[in-house]
């Protein structure tokens, strides 16, 4: 007689609740790694290679960052950006606080005002085309970008007339950080 088929053991990761399989698909596989690393090390074994690596890279930086402190009570302090690491070792570097508006001419006579960067001083998008929409009696949307980043598109050429605006409705904006882009170029909206 043929054996009985036994039922497939399946590990759940604590961290996601995923099998431990798919946490390298899952939303928090950096969490769910030091899990991995302890509890099914065979499943990744190239976790052991990288937390290693790692490891070493943390050292290595903490022994530069004293060095370059023990330099600095010398001389003058160097400027130390916050800089992020994507994969592939890649650097993301922190976004300018800016807004950018530029107009887009469609249609020969029709004009599109675009303006990107108000979330960054934490300006909330659908409000603020609410309020744009209103002020200049246009429709004003919230779209995404070609750079995959929301920004407002409003109707019409009001591109000179919306610095005063943005800068008396949010006062977390400075004048000096607005922007238009014109022939390609960006010019400083002051």
């Amino acid at each position: 007689m043929a054996e009985k088929p036994q039922p497939v053991r399946v590990v759940y990761c604590a961290v996601c609740s995923l099998p431990a399989e798919y946490c390298e698909f899952g939303p928090d596989f950096e969490k769910c790694k030091p899990w991995l690393i302890q509890n099914v090390p065979d499943l990744y074994p190239d976790l052991n290679k990288d937390s290693n690596s790692k490891e070493e890279d943390r050292v290595t930086e903490q022994l530069q960052s004293t060095s370059i402190s023990a330099s600095a009570s010398s001389g003058s302090a160097p400027k130390h950006e916050e800089v992020k690491r994507l994969p592939g070792g890649k650097i993301k570097k922190k976004d300018k606080q800016e807004v950018v508006i530029e107009k887009v001419v469609r249609n020969k006579r029709k004009c599109i005002t675009t303006v990107k960067g108000l979330e960054l001083f934490g300006v909330k998008l659908s409000d603020a085309s609410k309020k744009l929409g209103k002020k200049f009696a246009t429709g004003a949307s919230v779209v995404k970008g070609p750079t995959e980043k929301d920004q407002i598109d409003v109707q019409g050429d009001i591109s000179y007339d919306i610095v005063e605006f943005i800068t008396e409705t949010w006062h977390d904006v400075p004048e000096t950080a607005i922007f238009f882009i014109e022939d390609g170029k960006k010019v400083p909206a002051a």
